[in-house]
């Protein structure tokens, strides 16, 4: 059963492999199910897009097609997240822990959204975990659909555009990235892993504070 479950996430964090197997349906297919199923959260979706991008610049992917399909995936995920949200309302938070459900992931989306209100919905496209819990928060929220709806567009075009496009870019003025693309998925993941390192090192530091005698 661990072997099995090792070569599984092995295959999943593969983005080059699961490129090379299933092109661009399966990568419109892992950006549906990380931004509109809650197992997703753990999907590598920014570096597989980046990834995407450098395979058209080199070919093996039709440019054209990925930047039509993979935003309207994006956009139909957080449409179902935002329906479950707000089907399911307050209910999702005392949803007990499962394999793919982790009610600390949603909090941590809610204390998101809290923080940054409609434009949480844009931000969170580029921090991973946010990007598939946000949208259920919106709904349970009760935000205006049409509010919402105009934010996700946006959000899901700008994040989607960016990274394949910026791919693209390193595809077609680095030669044979394709073949060192590794390297790119190590920073692409460190980037999108930032922002919330760092926000949760200020909570910490937040906390301490309030711990101090005399605060």
């Amino acid at each position: 059963m661990l072997e099995s479950l090792r070569h599984l996430i092995e295959a999943i964090y593969n983005v080059r492999g699961l490129i090379e197997w299933g092109g661009t349906i399966l990568v419109c297919a892992i950006i549906f199910m990380e931004t509109g199923l809650f197992a997703g959260f753990f999907l590598p979706g920014d570096s597989l897009l980046v990834t995407a991008g450098i395979f058209a610049a080199a070919g093996h992917l039709r440019l054209v097609w990925l930047v039509v399909l993979v935003p309207l995936c994006a956009i139909a995920g957080d449409q179902l997240g935002y329906f479950v949200g707000w089907k399911a309302g307050r209910t999702l938070y005392s949803r007990p822990n499962s394999r793919f459900f982790k009610r600390e992931h949603l909090e941590q989306a809610h204390q998101f959204y809290d923080r940054y209100g409609g434009k949480a919905i844009i931000l969170a496209r580029f921090v991973p975990i946010a990007r598939t819990f946000c949208p259920a928060v919106a709904g349970a929220a009760r935000m205006a659909y049409r509010k919402f709806f105009a934010y996700d567009v946006c959000g899901g075009l700008l994040w989607v555009l960016t990274a394949i496009l910026g791919g693209y870019f390193l595809g077609s003025v680095v030669p044979n990235i394709e073949h060192k693309v590794q390297w790119v998925i190590l920073i692409v993941v460190f980037l999108s892993l930032l922002p919330p390192a760092i926000h949760l090192l200020r909570r910490r530091r937040a906390k301490a504070a309030g711990a101090l005698p005399g605060t």
